[in-house]
Order: structure tokens, then sequence, then C-alpha cells
């Protein structure tokens, strides 16, 4: 296990980070909240040590991102509140449709675009992150970018 020092400057160092990734992925804010505080429980019950602080941080969004598809697995089966309501918790008025249109992309876009544009990461570390073929990851960011095109210019026109 790791001590308390270790496991505070994690979550100074990747907190923020991390709730961007999964408030992308879950559109809401609590249940982001609850995938990075399940994240780092699974960080301080690790027993062994990282390679390097890159692997550190490859392994907390892979676990974050694991722990989002699970959330988001288990409201498909269990349905609770209508999809309008929890988007109107995720975007505000003023913003400027970029993030509700890329929160209307699939799951499997919208990771690429974030990890790529958001993050910084390479293609082949997203790849590695996600468990997905470099060439798949590029297919994904280059539709991604249509996507999110096309959904954006359809919300400037609409507004």
């Amino acid at each position: 296990m790791l001590t308390n020092g270790c496991a505070r400057e994690a979550v100074e160092k990747y907190g923020d980070m991390l709730y961007r990734i999964c408030l992308v992925m879950l559109k809401n804010s609590a249940d982001a909240e609850d995938a990075v505080q399940e994240t780092f429980i699974k960080y301080v019950q690790r027993t062994t040590a990282f390679d390097s602080e890159g692997h550190e941080k490859a392994w907390l969004i892979t676990v974050a991102t694991n722990k989002c598809r699970d959330m988001l697995r288990y409201r498909q089966r269990h349905k609770t509140e209508r999809e309008e309501l929890l988007q109107g918790y995720f975007i505000e008025q003023h913003d400027s449709g970029i993030l509700e249109a890329l929160s209307e992309l699939d799951e499997k876009y919208r990771i690429i675009l974030v990890l790529f544009y958001v993050e910084g990461y390479k293609i082949d570390q997203i790849s590695e992150i996600t468990g997905v073929s470099v060439s798949a990851v590029k297919m994904r960011l280059s539709r991604g970018r249509k996507l999110l095109k096309e959904k954006y210019r359809k919300e400037y026109i609409v507004a």
C-alpha cells in the first residue's frame, strides 16, 4: 500500500485531469467525482511501484476510463433519469457548444479526442492507454473530428 503522502501528491497532480476525462465521458459531475474517487482508491490499494511518472499517469487514465465505461454500462441497464436532465447539469448556456457537441459523440471517439487534444497524448500513447491499435486510434481521431465538426456546426447554425 502507498503512503498518504504519495496519494495526496497523485490527487493534486492528476485529479483535475482525471475529473475532466470522466466528466466528458459520463456527462455528469457527481458520477465523474465518483469515478475519480474510485480510481484513487485503487491507486492507494496498489502494492507495486510504477516504472515512471508516465506509467503512473497512463495507469490512472486507464483505470478511470474503465470505471467510466462500467458506469455507462450500468446506466444503460438501469435507466433512472432522462438524458436531457443530465445534459442540463453538464452544459451551461454560455458554453460555446463545443463541449455539448463533444459530449454527444460516441464514447470511443470522445475519449480519443480528449486524450489527444486536452491531455496532449500522442497517438501511440493513446493506443497503449485505450488498448486499441494505432491505426484504430488514427481512424477514431479522424472520424471523431469529422463528427465533432458536423455536430458543432449544427449547434452553431441552430443557435
